[in-house]
Order: structure tokens, then C-alpha cells, then sequence
């Protein structure tokens, strides 16, 4: 593979006054994520569920699957000094090495909250959130990337890390209106990369298909991705003159809590290394592929140990006409993976059922246990 010379994966925040690789900035829930659902539940009735998991949610996604990819992450965000604030500070600072200090904790303040119910192949969510009664710094740290929600006038946090010469990656969430007003396109011109996933991205271009939405917004931004979900995922890339389609991965889906956000962090980590656009899509759909097999948005991302698993069992295993093809496609995974050599020396942690106190946590991390 082409990759950059030079670059490499950095686990911790730098401390040598050097760039982060990837900045993002956003708010942080507590995500509760239930499981084994068998239907959505009905007014008069209660449901029973065999799974149950909680995790820092929201923005932290993005932070969680980045840093699990060996990229040095910057995060800020307003933390709660409530008990489920005090979880999620300790979860992503000490447990998932992301760097805090532009964070901030703010007082008589509850932390935002999402039930997420997962069934059916995917989630419905129900959130509670009040603003932060703190402003949000003006500090932006250097950094190679940053991971943003696009918005129609970029917050003025972005468009200070796009003048320090950040990589601007988007996404965009559900518009609770259903009018996807087409103006927040215009956000796209302090942008490198977009990804939404196919309903957006047809309902904001106003196209019937995801070949059409990625080719209408390749007019407007250097790399336009679209994911489809088990589907996979198109994109454009203007800068190297690639497009490229490739399938995802058909695995059992637990949990589509965050998938979209693991798969823009590996599309980054994979951009960041230099990789061919088909290369960059196989990778990232791996990442989501494996995150929805866990518990929770977060805490779900795969680390380099999840992907060696997985690449070895697909090798080593049975082969079919199925698994010879997606050998050949995830190849480069081979050269990928001696840039980790101890990548099974650190195992990730997983969603808990409940919230550990802290002097109940065990060194480096929350909670081991999922029900």
C-alpha cells in the first residue's frame, strides 16, 4: 500500500508538543443500551430483555473508535460532576487514553442521557439533555484531523482548526424536522470528507438512490462516502481521482448503537495512513461490522486486537468461494497489522451492565462484566 512516509499510530495523547491526530468536540451522553429485544414496546405492556449495557455515548464514539485505532484523540466536551459524568470522565480519560484538558466539569448540571432499544437489526432512541451552563473553550489544540457534526454555519470552533490546517471529516445526524433542508450542505465548502449514511445523503441531495447522492455531493466536497449499512458503502475521492464501491460485511448484528461514527473513524485512520479509497472503505466497514456485534456505541469499537482476530479466523478458516473473495479484498490487512505487533497485548474493555463506583474500578478501566 501506499501509505504516507512518516506516519504512524500514536496510543496516548502527545505530551511533545507535536499535533493530535484527530480533535473532536461535541457532547457526551451516558449511553444505556438494552438488547434482545424481540419487538418495539407498546403502550400497557412491559418488555423483558436479555442484554443490557452502558457506555459513554454521543461524541464519545467518535473518540473511543478513533483512540482504539492508535490514534492520539483530543476531546472536549462539557462533563457532569453527577456520578454519571464522574463515570464517563474516568472511562474515556483513564481507561480509553483520550486527552481531557480542553473538557470541562460543570456543577448542578445532569449529565445527557440516551436509552437506546436495539431490535430488529437496529435501535430506536430516546434522549434527555439540557444545555451545558458553560461555554465551550476557545482553544482548538493542533491536530491533523477533527471529527465534526456539519452544520450550515460551521461552529467557529471548526473553521479555527481548519485555518491550523486540520482535515475536516462530517457527518450529519437525523433531522427531527424531516425537512433536510439542503442549506446545510453549504457547511461542506471547510470540509475534506463527508459521510453520511444513505437516507440522509438521498434526502439532502434529493436523489433516489446512493450513487446518486455520492455523486451529487462530490460537486460540493474533496471525499464524499456514503454508507449503506450491511450494504457497505460508495464514495468519491476528487483528490486522487478514485471512486470506489465495496460490499460490507454480513455478520450478526447485536447492536447498530454508533456503527456510523466507528465506521468515520476508521475511514479517518485509514485516510490518515495514506490508503487506496477501496482499501479505506473495506477497512472502515470492517470497523462497524465489528463494532455491532458488541454492546453499546463506544465502548463496541474494535481495537487492533478485535481486527487480528478476525483476520486470522478468516484465513485459517473454512474457505469458500465467500470468504476466498473477502481474503483477497482485506489483504492488505497483512501489512496493516506488522505496524501492530502487540496489538492482542491489550485487549479492549466492553459496555457494563451497570455503573462501577470508583474505588470499585480496577486499574485502567470501568466495569469488565455485560449481561
Amino acid at each position: 500500500m501506499d501509505r504516507r512516509p512518516g506516519w504512524q499510530h500514536r496510543r496516548v495523547a502527545t505530551t511533545t508538543g507535536e499535533p493530535f491526530d484527530v480533535h473532536v468536540r461535541g457532547t457526551v451522553f451516558l449511553d444505556i443500551v438494552l438488547t434482545g429485544l424481540d419487538s418495539e414496546p407498546r403502550l400497557g405492556t412491559e418488555v423483558w430483555t436479555s442484554g443490557m449495557g452502558s457506555c459513554p455515548g454521543g461524541i464519545a464514539n467518535m473518540a473511543v473508535a478513533a483512540s482504539r485505532l492508535g490514534l492520539s484523540t483530543s476531546l472536549s466536551a462539557a462533563f457532569s460532576t453527577d456520578a454519571y459524568g464522574q463515570f464517563c470522565w474516568q472511562t474515556l480519560g483513564e481507561q480509553e487514553g483520550i486527552d481531557l484538558s480542553t473538557s470541562y466539569r460543570a456543577e448542578d448540571w445532569h449529565s445527557p442521557v440516551t436509552v437506546s432499544l436495539a431490535y430488529g437489526g437496529d435501535r430506536a432512541m430516546v434522549t434527555h439533555e439540557h444545555p451545558a451552563p458553560v461555554d465551550e473553550p476557545e482553544d482548538v489544540p493542533p491536530a491533523r484531523s477533527c471529527l465534526v457534526h456539519l452544520a450550515a454555519v460551521p461552529q467557529p470552533w471548526v473553521l479555527r482548526a481548519q485555518g491550523q490546517g486540520s482535515l475536516v471529516f462530517a457527518d450529519v445526524g437525523w433531522d427531527s424536522s424531516t425537512q433536510w433542508n439542503p442549506d446545510v450542505l453549504g457547511g461542506l465548502e471547510h470540509c475534506h470528507a463527508f459521510l453520511p449514511n444513505h437516507v440522509e445523503a438521498m434526502r439532502y441531495t434529493r436523489t433516489d438512490s446512493a450513487a446518486a447522492a455520492v455523486s451529487a455531493l462530490a460537486e460540493r466536497v474533496a471525499v464524499a462516502v456514503v454508507t449503506c449499512g450491511a450494504e457497505g458503502a460508495v464514495a468519491v475521492d476528487q483528490t486522487s481521482g478514485e471512486s470506489a464501491q465495496v460490499p460490507g460485511l454480513r455478520l450478526e448484528a447485536l447492536d447498530a448503537t454508533g456503527a456510523g461514527d466507528v465506521f468515520g473513524a476508521g475511514f479517518l485512520t485509514a485516510t490518515l495512513g495514506g490508503w487506496a479509497l477501496p482499501e479505506r472503505l473495506a477497512f472502515a466497514n470492517l470497523c462497524a461490522g465489528l463494532s455491532v456485534q458488541q454492546f453499546g456505541g463506544s465502548l463496541s469499537a474494535p481495537g487492533w486486537g478485535d481486527i487480528a482476530d478476525w483476520w486470522s479466523h478468516l484465513r485459517l478458516g473454512p474457505r469458500t468461494s465467500a470468504t476466498s473473495q473477502l481474503v483477497r479484498r482485506y489483504g492488505f490487512l497483512d501489512d496493516v497489522l506488522r505496524e501492530h505487533p502487540s496489538a492482542t497485548d491489550s485487549p479492549v474493555r466492553r459496555a457494563s451492565a451497570t455503573l462501577s463506583v470508583l474505588n470499585d474500578l480496577p486499574t485502567g478501566g470501568a466495569g469488565l462484566a455485560t449481561s
